[in-house]
């Protein structure tokens, strides 16, 4: 090497010495309740496979046929050759399934976000984001070139003094909010941000990522658990955490979406989600349609790990959801518990600055639908000694 890049290597050391240096493990098996790392059978707690449908037979079966009749790859970008009838059917099924007009697929979930915002606001515009917005929401922002003005976190009264004293600074108004909040599980009061935007002209976005197959009539997301159909803007969401596969989307009026398509950059440069993968959620979404056991158990399973771990005298935050966080705080002491629970059998990364604040680090757990009652108190018992034995509880 040249020698150019040797401060790379000073800031990993730098990681290291800070207790910051997260180690990336090799799953060597599907997904579920257990997977095989380094030939061993881990207790997995950390992953987003909310439903155990990213290795669920019909999805399996359904990505498998989809290879057979389509091929590997679609070809093409989307505008020019790589739209086939399967990515019609699963934008049909997902516009029906969310109570929306219509529907875009893209190939990932930031990338829905990085193809959108900019479509619906410009440099002309202001938009009003979250302080916690995930990280492709505020990438999203800045390539629209909007102004960004930036609320308190789930803070209504400092959105509308925001709102009062800022909108009229652009000639389109958005508020864009995560519905479910990856770090901490609560969940936007999107009731309240949908009557502000009313109340100002505003268009409502939400990135309602972790509440596709949780929340909602049936996994239907934010949008259904609050019943605001018809006064949501724009809804986006990703496939690769409770549908099990990969891609994202965005939700909204005809005319919205039909402009995706003439503009939205990841739509237009970039090819188009695989045949396999898109056959993938369309089977996702019928499962779900049919049948809510799957998220039935995934709550029952939250709320049981959530109560265990709270009377064994952790800290889980304020979490509304099946999103778990552990907060530890110290962030050496969270890589020691994390350590010593990999050592147990118990897959359960950490979680440290920047990912959240300093102070703030956790492991954050993800029990899914596919965990056995023996599973979650499994988590909990291993949890309860360990934190012990290193004195973090």
């Amino acid at each position: 090497m040249t020698g150019r890049t040797d401060w790379a290597s000073k800031e990993i050391d730098q990681l290291k010495s800070e207790g910051r240096y997260i180690p990336i493990r090799t799953i060597e098996s599907a997904q579920g309740a257990y997977v095989r790392i380094d030939g061993r059978k881990m207790l997995n707690l950390c992953s987003n496979n909310y439903l155990g449908l990213a290795n669920h037979p019909e999805v399996r079966k359904a990505a498998i046929e989809a290879i057979e009749e389509f091929g590997v790859g679609a070809g093409a970008v989307r505008s020019i050759a790589g739209t086939n009838t399967i990515h019609m059917k699963v934008e049909r099924k997902l516009a029906e399934f969310k109570n929306m007009e219509s529907s875009i697929v893209f190939q990932g979930g930031l990338l829905a976000n990085s193809g959108t915002i900019p479509v619906m606001v410009g440099k002309d515009d202001v938009v009003f984001s979250e302080e916690l917005n995930h990280a492709s929401i505020i990438d999203g922002v800045r390539l629209s070139s909007a102004r960004r003005v930036v609320y308190g976190h789930l803070d209504m009264e400092d959105l509308e003094s925001k709102l009062k004293s800022e909108r009229n600074t652009g000639k389109k108004a958005m508020i864009i909010s995560d519905g479910v909040f990856s770090m901490d599980g609560d969940i936007a009061p999107l009731d309240r941000i949908t009557e502000l935007g009313e109340k100002y002209d505003a268009m409502v976005y939400v990135d309602d990522a972790h509440g596709e197959g949780v929340l909602g009539s049936h996994g239907r997301g934010i949008v259904d658990h609050f019943h605001l159909h018809d006064r949501v803007d724009l809804e986006m969401g990703t496939f690769s955490k409770a549908l099990g596969t990969m891609g994202g989307f965005s939700a909204g009026s005809r005319d919205l979406i039909d402009l995706l398509h003439q503009r939205s950059r990841p739509f237009l440069f970039s090819s188009a989600l695989n045949p396999g993968d898109t056959a993938a959620v369309l089977k996702s979404i019928e499962i779900l349609e049919r049948d809510d056991s799957l998220v039935k158990k995934l709550w029952k399973n939250s709320d049981r790990l959530k109560s265990g771990l709270n009377d064994a005298g952790f800290n889980t935050g304020k979490s509304k959801t099946p999103i778990t966080p552990v907060i530890i705080g110290d962030e050496k002491k969270t890589l020691e518990l994390s350590s010593a629970l990999y050592k147990d059998g118990v897959f359960a990364s950490p979680i440290v600055f920047p990912t959240v604040a300093r102070g703030a680090a956790r492991i954050r757990l993800m029990p899914s639908a596919v965990h056995s009652d023996e599973d979650i108190a499994l988590a909990v018992e291993e949890f309860r000694k360990i934190g012990k034995s290193i004195g973090v509880v």
